[in-house]
């Protein structure tokens, strides 16, 4: 398997320094990916953005936590709109900013409100907090709704020029739900219970491709994780193995822009790889897990991603990943930058899943 090289520029050079990977090798795959894969943002932070806490509650997690649930707002040609994003910080903080988690959310809000009974494992927000960690999450459905409507709803329709044709390299959904994560960091560098400079941006599925994405463009999260995310994710997608690039944009064809479908079946003509995305993060810890039943998703394609995202990392003088071999499930490799693991069982975000995340950010968050 030929794969593209994140250490040669474009004009065929090789990539000698992180100061070369700064100032142009890393530009270079940043556009390469909006070109061809994700389509480009119109907008940044919204100059009338708005932040509003609209409820507070200081008992939250059987008393142990406070709540904010914030609104965001903004607007642009096309209109108004918001985001909502619910805080937890631990009640024995006394004042001092706490590291955190911001998890990119598709399921309905009440489906992930720690306080309802029989909360979920994919978002224990308990567990984060008695870990000493805020736990954030924002819905992207506030952003974007999932599901191909031309772009006229969502921000796509408050920012996007009205009644002009959509480039071939457009921001699409995936892209506009990474908008929305940093539109979350916005408020988070102004919340003083929250350390906005170690702050780990994480989804699961479509939002591990999404947080991929994020963490890319915005270089603000201090970690970036990405669970089961797949094909467009973190697999490499000249394995073809699991979910392909055409069948991915057959089935979510508002996921990309409309120049990624020109590789439908050409895997092997883009001029990126998932493996570039993954080094996007660097020098900034990065991690990636897996499952062992969710062949969909490519595990073998997404731990090749790690292995060959590592060369980044030697360039800021980091240890990468530093294995060769697919490990065994429940076997993490958390001992450089880069992170990984392998959970037995199928496609989806659990406790064993979490506690790898703490874990690793316990490593890079807590260092004295």
């Amino acid at each position: 398997m030929d794969l593209p090289d994140p250490l040669k520029t474009l004009d065929g050079k090789k990539v000698t320094s992180a100061e070369i990977w700064r100032a142009k090798r890393r530009p270079e795959i940043l556009e390469l990916f909006r070109k061809h894969v994700y389509g480009r943002a119109p907008v940044g932070r919204p100059e009338n953005m708005k932040f509003k806490v609209e409820e507070v509650a200081k008992d939250a997690l059987g008393g142990v936590a406070t709540r904010k649930l914030v609104r965001i707002s903004f607007e642009g040609p096309g209109g108004k709109g918001s985001m909502r994003v619910s805080v937890y910080v631990s009640n024995k903080a006394k004042g001092k900013p706490a590291p955190g988690f911001l998890l990119i959310s598709h399921r309905a809000f009440g489906k992930v409100d720690p306080d309802r009974k029989g909360a979920n494992p994919f978002w224990p927000a308990k567990a984060i907090v008695a870990r000493g960690y805020a736990a954030a999450v924002c819905f992207a459905q506030d952003v974007d709704p999932d599901k191909y409507d031309k772009f006229k709803n969502g921000v796509h329709g408050i920012f996007d020029k009205p009644d002009t044709p959509r480039a071939p390299d457009a921001w699409a959904t995936i892209a506009a739900w990474a908008w929305g994560a940093s539109r979350a960091m916005d408020y988070f560098e102004t919340d003083t219970d929250i350390d906005a400079k170690r702050i780990a941006v994480l989804g699961h599925s479509r939002g591990g491709k999404t947080s991929l994405w994020c963490g890319a463009e915005d270089q603000r999260f201090a970690m970036v994780i990405s669970n089961n995310s797949g094909c467009s994710g973190a697999a490499l997608a000249r394995r073809k193995s699991g979910e392909t690039v055409a069948r991915i944009n057959k089935g979510f064809p508002h996921w990309f822009c409309d120049n990624y479908s020109k590789f439908d079946g050409k895997e092997e003509d883009m001029p990126v790889d998932q493996h570039m995305l993954v080094a996007l993060a660097a020098p900034r810890p990065v991690y990636v897990a897996s499952a062992s039943k969710d062949s969909w998703a490519d595990p073998l394609g997404e731990f090749l991603a790690c292995v060959h995202a590592e060369g980044v990392y030697k360039l800021f003088g980091l240890n990468g990943l530093g294995a060769s071999e697919m490990p065994k499930p429940e076997s993490p490799l958390q001992s450089g930058h880069i992170g990984y693991h392998l959970r037995t069982g199928r496609h989806g975000l659990t406790e064993y899943d979490w506690k790898c995340y703490m874990d690793f950010a316990d490593k890079h968050f807590r260092k004295k």
